[in-house]
């Protein structure tokens, strides 16, 4: 009778234990990529840019295509389009969990002539807005992981969410944004926000006409366009939006520009 009861608590802790093991499979697959996020949008203030190549008084229509997140699996394709349409993008970088595999692309990223940026390195907004010594660990580790695929030293940023951003409120209080701005300027990094949105974030679920129609109108009235746009694996219909928006730019005028080029 004891040996029965044994095997039977045998069979229901190894019942258990195969189902914590599931259980623990099923939620990493089922954790969130780090990326910016459609639904923290509503609680974002962007302004148009710090420090800002769009408030140049120029009367030359300029457009840089900035793209927030990468590099991942939608990087290739890209870069492809990019190539084909002899055209330089400007790439704001993470280097998290679900997108390390991916970083040796930063070098054929550097290779063709783009610009590279720094975005943060997790994205984990309780994170890395949970103080300003929390977001330069952040960067500091940013730049160490991507070093390796470098020849330069990138100085250009961007904090997500922006520089103006309400959410990093929750975790670092409502004065955070204003003391990394200036920190970000003492420690001799450029600050870029946008003032042209693909809204295209992680979760938007948009399409390729969607996106392309949304840049358009954002880029109605404006000389100089920063465009946001998001590289992610879940982003792919922004690459296939691209090569339209390229040849919108182009048909209306725009000289297309990168970072490096225009560093004061």
């Amino acid at each position: 009778m004891k040996q029965k009861i044994r095997q039977y608590l045998g069979g229901v802790f190894a019942v258990v234990a195969a189902v914590a093991v599931c259980g623990g499979v099923l939620w990493a697959k089922a954790r969130p990529i780090a990326a910016c996020k459609n639904e923290d949008f509503s609680q974002w203030v962007a302004m148009e840019t710090v420090h800002s190549i769009g408030k140049q008084n120029s009367d030359e229509k300029r457009v840089f295509l900035t793209f927030d997140d990468g590099p991942s699996k939608t990087t290739e394709q890209i870069l492809k389009i990019l190539k084909e349409k002899n055209v330089k993008a400007s790439f704001f970088v993470i280097a998290a969990e679900n997108n390390e595999e991916h970083l040796p692309l930063l070098s054929q990223i550097e290779q063709e002539g783009h610009s590279i940026a720094l975005h943060t390195c997790t994205h984990e907004y309780p994170e890395i807005y949970s103080s300003t010594a929390a977001y330069w660990q952040d960067i500091e580790k940013l730049e160490s992981k991507i070093a390796p695929y470098l020849h330069t030293k990138p100085k250009w940023l961007r904090f997500p969410g922006g520089s103006t951003n309400t959410v990093s409120r929750k975790y670092g209080g409502s004065g955070l944004m204003e003391k990394l701005v200036e920190q970000a300027e003492q420690k001799g990094y450029l600050v870029l926000d946008w003032n042209v949105s693909a809204e295209d974030a992680v979760g938007g679920r948009r399409s390729a006409d969607a996106i392309f129609n949304r840049i358009v109108k954002d880029s109605k009235n404006k000389n100089t366009c920063v465009v946001l746009m998001h590289d992610t694996k879940e982003t792919k219909t922004t690459a296939q939006a691209l090569p339209a928006i390229i040849d919108w730019y182009q048909q209306q005028g725009y000289r297309f520009c990168t970072l490096n080029e225009e560093m004061p």
